[in-house]
C-alpha cells in the first residue's frame, strides 16, 4: 500500500486520538510523518515507536500550535528531517463544554488559539515548504459546526470558523494547487472527548448514539481512513469541502 509514498505529513495533535490514528494510516500508506503534540510527549513517542516498528518513518516535534514561534520550530524541524512538506493535518484542539454562563475570557481564548489561530499559523508556515507541486491541508473540524451543540457553544464556534476558513482558501490556494478540506467527525471515542465528558455509558454518549444512523460511536480509524483518502492523488479533485465522517449523525 502506497497511496502517500514519498509524501512528507505534518499531523498536529497526533500523540492521543483521532491524530495518532491518522499518523500511523499516513506511514502506512508510504507518506513520511511528522508527528506533532504539545504536552504528550510519551505518547507521541509510543506513536512514533508504533510506526518505526512496523516499517514506517515518523519523528515527534513538540509545538504547541497557538504560539508562533512554536509553529516555526516545527516546520523547521520538518525541513530539516525530510526536506519539504506536501500535507499539513491541522487536528490539534482545545475541546471543552460549558453553559454559557460559565465560559471565561481564558477558556474563549485557549479555544479560539488551537482550534483557529493555530490552523491560521500552521497553514501561513506550511505554505512556505510547500513546493511548485502544490500541497494539501486537511483541518480536522467537527459535527458541532453544522449542528452546534448545547453546552458547546465555543467549541461549535471555533469548528465553524475553522470550516469558513477552509472554505475561503480553496478559492485563495487553488491556483497554486494547494487543495484544502474539512472532514467533520461525528462523535467519536477519543481521550479528548473522554476528558470533555462524552465517557462510556454517559447520558452524552446516549444522546449521540441516538442521533447516529449506524448505531455507534466513531472509532480514530474511521476518521483517518477519510483523512488518507483525503490526502491521496484518489481526490485530486476535491477542494474547499466538509466532509462529514459521523455514521449519518443528522443534529439534535
Amino acid at each position: 500500500m502506497s497511496k502517500l509514498k514519498n509524501k512528507v505529513a505534518v499531523v498536529t495533535g497526533a500523540a492521543k486520538g483521532i491524530g495518532a490514528s491518522i499518523a500511523k494510516h499516513f506511514a502506512a500508506e508510504g507518506a513520511k510523518v511528522v508527528v506533532n503534540y504539545a504536552s504528550s510527549k510519551e505518547a507521541a513517542d509510543q506513536v512514533v515507536k508504533e510506526i518505526t516498528e512496523n516499517g514506517g518513518i515518523a519523528i515527534a516535534v513538540q509545538a504547541d500550535v497557538s504560539k508562533e514561534a512554536d509553529v516555526t520550530r516545527l516546520f523547521e524541524e520538518t525541513q530539516k528531517a525530510f526536506g519539504g512538506l506536501n500535507i499539513l493535518v491541522n487536528n490539534a484542539v482545545a475541546q471543552g463544554y460549558a453553559p454559557v454562563e460559565q465560559i471565561s475570557v481564558a477558556a474563549f481564548h485557549q479555544s479560539f488559539n488551537v482550534n483557529v489561530l493555530g490552523p491560521v499559523l500552521t497553514i501561513q508556515a506550511a505554505l512556505k515548504l510547500f513546493g511548485d507541486q502544490g500541497g494539501n491541508i486537511i483541518n480536522i473540524s467537527s459535527g458541532a459546526s453544522k449542528y452546534p451543540l448545547p453546552g458547546a457553544s465555543l467549541y461549535s464556534a471555533t469548528k465553524a470558523a475553522l470550516d469558513a476558513f477552509t472554505i475561503a482558501l480553496s478559492k485563495e490556494l487553488g491556483a497554486k494547487n494547494i487543495r484544502i478540506n474539512s472532514i467533520l467527525p461525528g462523535a467519536t471515542e477519543t481521550e479528548g472527548a473522554a476528558s470533555a465528558g462524552v465517557t462510556v455509558g454517559s447520558e452524552y454518549e446516549k444522546m449521540f448514539i441516538a442521533n447516529t444512523p449506524l448505531g455507534r460511536r466513531g472509532q480514530p480509524q474511521d476518521i483517518a481512513k477519510a483523512v488518507v483518502f483525503l490526502a491521496s492523488d484518489d481526490a485530486a479533485w476535491i477542494t474547499g469541502e466538509q466532509i462529514s465522517v459521523s455514521g449519518g449523525m443528522y443534529g439534535f
